[in-house]
Formats: C-alpha cells, sequence, structure tokens
C-alpha cells in the first residue's frame, strides 16, 4: 500500500491493467474484498508468492512431482529459491553455495515486465514476483546467513529456534519468522492496514535514493551482519527488550523504504 499510494495515475492504470490479466485476479478479489479492484489485486499479489506455498495447485520442485499447468501460468512451480540468497555473515571455511536467487530473479523479472515483446501473461506473472521479492531484498535474513564449522548455512536464521516473548499466541519460533513478522501480519485489510501505513509514513521519511537491487541486498547483509541476531551464545536465545525495540525499527524503515523504491522501480519498468 505504500507503494501503491505513490505510483502516478498512468502506471497504476498499468498495474491494473496487468494483474487483471493474472490467472488468479478473481481470487484476490474474493479475498481482499476491496472496492478498488486495481488496489485489491495488488495488496493480495504481494503475498501471493508465499500463499502458492500452501496451494495444492502448485509444487515443490525436488519434493512433489510437478502438477499440470494452468492457463495463464509458465509452470506450477513454486520457486522457493527466488525469495532469498544466503550470502554469508561469518568469512572463512569451505562454505556452501546459497540455493537462493532473488538477485538474479530481481533483474530478469524486471526484464520481462519492461519488454514490450513479452506476452501479457509473462509479464503479469512477472508483477506479483516483483512486488513480493523488492519487500524480500529489504528483510535483513533473506540476504544472509550464518554458517557453522561444517559450512552449513542456518538458511537465514530459518535453523535458529527463539523464544519471542512478544508473540503470545506463537513464544517459539524461528528467527527468520521474527523478522518476517515485524513489519505487521499478512491479515492485514482495509482500514487496519490504513491506519498502520499512515502510522508509517507519518513517522519514517523515504529513503535518500532507489538505489538498485544489488544495494537493497548489501544493505540487508550489514544489517543482518550487525542487528539480526540477538546476542549471546544460547542454543535457544530469548529476545530481549533492547533488542525487540532495535529489530521493530530497523524493520519499520525497511519496509518504507521497499515501498518507495518498488513505486519508483514500477514507474521506471512501465513508464
Amino acid at each position: 500500500m505504500i507503494a501503491w499510494e505513490q505510483l502516478d495515475t498512468d502506471t497504476r492504470a498499468a498495474v491494473a491493467a496487468l494483474l487483471r490479466q493474472h490467472p488468479d485476479f478473481e481470487r484476490w478479489q474474493a479475498r481482499g474484498k476491496g472496492t478498488d479492484q486495481g488496489l485489491t489485486a495488488f495488496l493480495e499479489a504481494s503475498t501471493w508468492p508465499d500463499d502458492i506455498r500452501k496451494d495444492q495447485r502448485f509444487y515443490t520442485a525436488g519434493d512433489e512431482e510437478p502438477t499440470p499447468t494452468l492457463a495463464g501460468f509458465p509452470d506450477m512451480e513454486r520457486r522457493l529459491n527466488w525469495h532469498y540468497v544466503d550470502r554469508p555473515l561469518n568469512r572463512g571455511g569451505d562454505l556452501q553455495s546459497s540455493p537462493g536467487t532473488i538477485d538474479r530473479q530481481l533483474g530478469a523479472l524486471a526484464q520481462t515486465l519492461a519488454s514490450r515483446k513479452a506476452k501479457p501473461s509473462e509479464r503479469a506473472y512477472a508483477l506479483p514476483w516483483i512486488i513480493h521479492l523488492v519487500a524480500d531484498a529489504h528483510q535483513p535474513l533473506h540476504a544472509a546467513s550464518r554458517y557453522g564449522r561444517d559450512g552449513r548455512s542456518d538458511n537465514g536464521g530459518n535453523a535458529l529456534a527463539i523464544i519471542n516473548p512478544y508473540n503470545s499466541r506463537h513464544p517459539s519460533m524461528s528467527l527468520h519468522r521474527y523478522w518476517d513478522d515485524l513489519p505487521g501480519p499478512p491479515w492485514l485489510r482495509n482500514s487496519r492496514l490504513e491506519d498502520a501505513v499512515r502510522r508509517l509514513t507519518e513517522r519514517y521519511s523515504p529513503p535518500a535514493s532507489s538505489g538498485t537491487p544489488t544495494q537493497w541486498l548489501d544493505e540487508s547483509w550489514r544489517i543482518a551482519r550487525e542487528h539480526a541476531y540477538p546476542p549471546g551464545d544460547e542454543s535457544v536465545p530469548t529476545i530481549g527488550a533492547e533488542f525487540h525495540d532495535r529489530a521493530l525499527e530497523i524493520a519499520n524503515r525497511r519496509v518504507i523504504a521497499a515501498g518507495y523504491r518498488l513505486a519508483d522501480l514500477l514507474q521506471r519498468l512501465l513508464r
């Protein structure tokens, strides 16, 4: 929604027209229940690459057999490795290469969206991924991992269990989920979402520069190195008040930066 509010009229119209051609457009309208179909599609498309993880129409490569390709999709692969890149926070040793490809996919998807030669279905498929991956690129633990002495990654904090006393319903979670949840719950809709966006945009300034995907990931990596992991050497650390306050401030600033930068990117690609 931060990005939508920054888009000019022509880009909003172009975005809405592309999303209308996506095979899941009607599903998004039913789920979002908004009065502005363009905005509803934009918001629902932003979580679509995560939503398909539990969608039986899709499959996970390497774990499941491919499912039948439905009209409008290039295939039904969930593409879990597009969401991240595990850049090591601690150097040295024989580190496993990261299976994540967000650094490459953002560039490839941007080219597709901007191409006048690409099919409308290809551009409509690329757009939700761009919306989602711009946000992922601003998440510290989508750009970094700690590696053990054996060279194995903790998968962006997914393998590190923590105790989060600030989540009464799910106090036990991974460090990765803790950071993913900080900007706000995925069920925010309508007036609650509008209120959250208003509070953020009133409190935080736009980023100093639009930058590039490479720069966004570099920023996230540096934040992860300095701030993403709780202090101490407990096997299951408990999140403390000072750490939580700093993490929440970082998450708020990153979601603001992602929103403004997404708007700028879409206006350049769809100009």
